[in-house]
């Protein structure tokens, strides 16, 4: 006979392998369909989706008297195998998708069911099959606890807690060693060995029991009415726990979604940023759960504990956020990443953990002999439902119409309401507490200090008075304004300025491949930040300017620099377009003379998208012949320099190095110019005088920004690895030598002769 540890073992290496998978199709998937939120939010609700139909199909699959441990292990190996062709079917959703982009590449609805169909048709088998496992293995529990007399109730809120402990240490190895160590492709391999370890380990326990399980039980969870406990008589109505699981699974991956858009208002938005905030919100999880075991191992009634803990994550979500802002607005060291997320997103996490397992105890002692997988499935399946609700209204419609405060205040009231449904049947004085709960939670939302606010004076000080904000679905965009200055804050952190010196570098990025060009006629701007780039591109008259911006409020906050930007948005030549610009370079046919992007900082979230071989090559495969592309990368830690310098060599061979080692500029052939460029150009006075803008007077000036060619480029970077989609390594930057102990940045070899480069 196998043992529970055995089995809790299992299911905590299961849950290892699926919180790989989560991340990595998170990624691969983001490449696919862009990173807006509404592509993140439909990603993860279809990966929800199929989690809810393993639940729900649990029953069927034990009703046909499979061994509950045979089919775990069948299961198991199904994840395996399906996550070894992950890369294929990856690649299958690029080619629909792409279909279905150049049918309607404007509408945001078309493109969402195109992204929640391609998502589903590639998850739905492992993630139906992850949805199963935690029914059957609660099944396999319940044929134990009949054989040797232990409890049902908690041996589904420890598997919980395990499979997410497993869920946190998955987050963590895949964001700090498996992506950066082994790349994204061995870490499937990684995770799809353990699935396949895991599935064979429990056929062969299962055979050495070699005891058929007793078919299911016709019958389970409905709407009548079913004793809580046993022991106890009062019955409660089981859509009870139907709408406390729907309106929790709702609300908790609402809060994931708002949480770390808030958070990314305190903390650098970096990849260990997103590993800490999920793993902060998994551990609380699991916690939760152990703490549940607890409970239900005690005379306590569950469902009086239900119903405390559901009013205490309510009133934990406002708290601990008013406790980060007053603790921030106080001094207080609670801005680094882990004390951050420790202080604002755990108590909530941990309240969260214990809910959902009680009431999946509630219904284990409820459910008949051989019944229990089905109970537990429909429950769980309930709760995921609501999660993928939760994640499409929160990333759709409530963080725009209402704002990430307003948002987080209305689904922390979610698990209120549930505390209310709860209190309702609960007996005695304890139902009386719900008003004092819904007090407290009333005082801590309406004295909530303006995150936004709170965190950008604690970081930049508050001698600047706010001007305007936009909390978009994508990004949280402000503008700050004083006597001195106006400062563009994207997710809190600087993005732009009027000061002279940040305009001059922005316009140049602009200028520079313009004037090597000659002659452009078709210009692609990745990236509108102030618009000081995209601005000096719009000052040459034959130009056709395309802007793609990721962020709408960033459009709209451009307005604020027009007297740098040149009035930007009011230029005929200048369309806007907002989209991932990684996405837009997929699926776009047309061809640029110019490709130039507004500055984005390497080690930002997502940045390794924007730096890669293969995002090089979109760029090279958009550029016309005679093409010019500029990439700013700035004077950096060496390693980084050379990896991105050596990247961005390896797709265009003949690249040039401008403006003291600042600027790459790649080509298609050699870059050929011509002395007379910078006059020609200077002819038409509304170029000239942005030209003049930037100190560019003619040859002379051109030529003093020269640093570089190809063979010095290459003597420089030397031999080594590169960044791709697979290993971005410039995003994971913990995974490199910190810069003080990387050698100085030495840019004396890089000095080369540009008369290599006239014609």
């Amino acid at each position: 006979m196998f043992s529970r540890a055995a089995i809790f073992a299992l299911f905590y290496l299961s849950g290892i392998a699926g919180l790989i998978y989560q991340t990595l199709w998170l990624r691969r998937l983001s490449v696919v369909f862009g990173v807006t939120v509404y592509a993140a939010s439909t990603v993860l609700a279809a990966f929800m989706a199929g989690l809810a139909l393993g639940s729900a199909l649990s029953g069927r699959v034990l009703r046909r008297g499979v061994s509950p441990l045979t089919a775990f292990g069948i299961a198991e190996v199904l994840i395996g195998v399906t996550g070894l062709l992950s890369p294929l079917m990856l690649d299958a959703a690029w080619v629909l998708y792409g279909a279905v982009h150049d049918l309607s590449p404007n509408s945001l609805t078309v493109l969402t069911v195109a992204r929640l169909v391609c998502s589903f048709a590639i998850l739905v088998l492992p993630t139906t099959m992850m949805g199963m496992t935690l029914p059957l293995l609660t099944a396999a529990c319940d044929e134990l606890r009949r054989s040797r007399a232990r409890a049902a109730d908690t041996n589904v809120s420890l598997l919980y807690a395990l499979n997410t402990f497993g869920a946190m240490t998955g987050t963590l190895l895949t964001g700090y060693f498996l992506i950066p160590g082994l790349g994204i492709r061995n870490a499937f391999l990684l995770a799809a060995s353990i699935n396949v370890l895991v599935g064979v380990i429990a056929l062969w326990m299962s055979w050495r029991v070699n005891r058929p399980a007793q078919p299911g039980r016709h019958g389970g969870v409905g709407a009548s009415e079913q004793p809580v406990a046993s022991g106890s008589r009062r019955t409660v109505p089981v859509r009870l726990l139907w709408t406390v699981v729907g309106l929790s699974g709702f609300a908790s991956l609402g809060l994931e979604i708002v949480w770390f858009r808030l958070m990314l208002q305190f903390v650098v938005a970096t990849t260990e940023a997103f590993t800490a905030m999920l793993t902060t919100v998994l551990l609380g999880i699991a916690a939760g759960g152990l703490i549940a075991t607890a409970i239900l191992r005690s005379k306590r009634d569950p469902l009086n504990a239900l119903a405390v803990v559901q009013a205490l994550t309510g009133v934990a979500v406002v708290v601990s956020m008013t406790l980060l802002l007053w603790t921030v607005q106080r001094g207080w060291n609670t801005m680094q990443l882990w004390m951050a997320v420790a202080v604002a997103i755990l108590p909530s996490a941990l309240c969260m953990g214990v809910g959902l397992p009680l009431a999946l105890g509630i219904a284990a002692r409820s459910a008949a002999p051989g019944d229990l997988a089905r109970w537990i499935g429909a429950l769980y399946s309930t709760n995921v439902a609501g999660a993928i609700l939760g994640s499409l209204v929160t990333g759709f419609v409530l963080l725009t119409r209402l704002g990430a405060v307003n948002t987080l205040i209305l689904l922390a009231a979610l698990f209120l309401l549930s505390a209310v449904f709860v209190f309702w049947q609960v007996r005695g004085r304890l139902r009386w507490s719900a008003p004092a709960f819904g007090a407290v939670f009333a005082l801590a939302a309406h004295d909530m200090a303006d995150p936004f606010r709170v965190a950008i004076d604690r970081r930049y000080g508050n001698q600047l008075l706010e001007f305007w904000r936009d909390e978009g679905a994508q990004t949280a965009v402000s503008v700050r304004a004083s006597q001195f200055q106006h400062v563009l804050y994207l997710d809190g952190l600087h993005q732009a300025n009027d000061q002279l010196e940040m305009v001059r570098l922005h316009r140049a990025i602009g200028h520079l491949p313009m004037v090597l060009h000659g002659n452009p006629r078709e210009v692609l701007v990745v990236g509108l930040g102030g618009g000081a780039t995209p601005g000096a591109v719009s000052q040459y008259p034959g130009a056709r300017v395309e802007v793609v911006e990721l962020s709408d409020g960033v459009r709209r906050a451009a307005e604020l620099f027009r007297h740098v930007n040149y009035d930007l948005l009011n230029q005929p030549n200048v369309t806007v377009r907002i989209d991932d610009g990684r996405n837009f370079l997929t699926f776009t046919d047309r061809k640029f003379d110019v490709i130039t992007a507004d500055i984005i900082q390497p080690g930002h979230a997502g940045a390794g998208h924007v730096y890669s071989r293969e995002y090089f090559t979109l760029v090279r495969n958009a550029l016309a012949e005679d093409g010019v592309v500029l990439q700013w990368i700035g004077h950096r830690p060496s390693i980084e320099y050379r990896l991105i310098m050596r990247t961005f060599l390896e797709v265009f061979p003949d690249a040039t190095l401008w403006y003291d080692a600042n600027f790459m500029v790649g080509t298609r052939r050699p870059l050929a110019l011509r002395r007379d460029t910078v006059d020609r150009l200077r002819e038409t006075q509304q170029t000239r005088g942005a030209l003049n803008d930037v100190g560019l007077s003619g040859w002379p000036v051109l030529r003093s920004w020269y640093t570089g060619g190809p063979d010095e480029m290459r003597a420089f970077v030397g031999s080594g690895p590169v960044l791709t989609d697979d290993r971005p390594l410039v995003e994971y930057h913990h995974w490199l030598p910190k810069p003080e102990h990387q050698p100085p940045l030495d840019l004396s070899p890089l000095k080369g002769d540009v008369m290599r480069h006239v014609r």
